[in-house]
């Protein structure tokens, strides 16, 4: 049998000088008429995008009848920093809906931003639901669930109605099948695709036609960023920065972000670290002609000593 490929190097982290360390990677650049430009790695093999996945999922409670719009759409495909305003705005989704935080099946959690998870420990806070970077997801699911009259008490089970919803809006902007069906970080169900499903897919959502449940979801995230990840993530700054940018990053470094052209990226780096998700996008956005300080920003990643900067994490290819 034959051995799996080694996955490319994709950025390497150097430190006074020598290379001390490497990410390997898997990357697809699809161009504004969806043919593979730029294929890195393994794209056809199906893997989890983590909460890549959560527009589609916003698109599953859209498709449901919910009515969510704005900020409040955009907290639904979030994986939000657990500031103030996103914890504020997650209590009144559900309690709009007649719901109460006690039904989100998410685990406690601390702010996902390391700034806001100081401010909200020193207030005397602790672990909760609410602050869980999934909870806007998850109060969407229930919203809509209770909309429907589903039930409630197992919004999480891969055979309730909202789940086979959103498993079906995954395959139709993925265009493809879904190869498995895991259980997120979260506990919400999580389906397996490529990352060339997964460009495919946000490559759907910005080319969707107006009022769709899709293109709702990718004008909500685009209008809304700071709902979407918070004040200080990439994110953010990428949809800010890029006009009509679509952009959610995963767990484990999984990064999709799709151009208002239909040019659509996707990667994932092997080993799961986050800190090579800048770099690498900021070279991919650089070799597509797209410049602008964003750009620089994202992919600037120092490598500190001593508290000074002596290195950086490089993307490589």
């Amino acid at each position: 049998m034959s051995q799996p490929a080694i996955p490319p190097v994709l950025c390497e982290v150097v430190r006074s000088g020598f290379v001390e360390g490497r990410h390997r990677g898997s990357l697809v650049v699809l161009g504004a008429d969806g043919a593979v430009e730029l294929a890195l790695g393994d794209v056809i093999s199906p893997f989890f995008p983590r909460s890549a996945n959560k527009p589609m999922q916003a698109a599953g409670a859209l498709r449901a009848g919910l009515e969510l719009a704005g900020e409040r759409l955009a907290l639904a495909a979030a994986s939000h920093s657990g500031e103030l305003f996103h914890r504020d705005l997650v209590r009144k989704m559900l309690a709009e809906h007649g719901l109460d935080e006690g039904q989100l099946q998410c685990p406690p959690a601390l702010p996902l931003d390391a700034q806001e998870q100081e401010a909200y420990l020193a207030s005397g806070e602790t672990r909760s639901r609410v602050a869980m970077n999934c909870s806007g997801k998850h109060a969407a699911m229930l919203a809509a669930s209770a909309y429907r009259d589903w039930p409630l008490e197992s919004y999480l089970d891969p055979a309730h109605p909202l789940q086979q919803l959103i498993h079906r809006v995954v395959e139709e902007a993925a265009g493809e099948r879904v190869a498995a069906v895991g259980t997120d970080g979260c506990g919400a169900p999580l389906m397996a695709i490529s990352l060339t499903g997964l460009a495919r897919a946000y490559r759907s959502f910005v080319l969707a036609a107006p009022g769709s449940p899709e293109r709702r979801v990718a004008d909500a995230m685009r209008a809304h960023p700071e709902y979407v990840a918070g004040n200080r993530r990439p994110d953010t700054w990428v949809m800010r920065g890029l006009p009509g940018a679509l952009s959610k990053m995963g767990a484990e470094a999984v990064q999709a972000v799709a151009l208002p052209d239909g040019r659509a990226i996707a990667f994932k780096v092997e080993d799961g670290a986050g800190r090579a998700l800048g770099p690498v996008l900021g070279r991919v956005l650089e070799l597509l002609g797209v410049d602008g300080p964003v750009v620089a920003r994202i992919g600037r990643a120092p490598v500190l000593g001593g508290g000074r900067e002596v290195g950086e994490i490089r993307a490589v290819f």
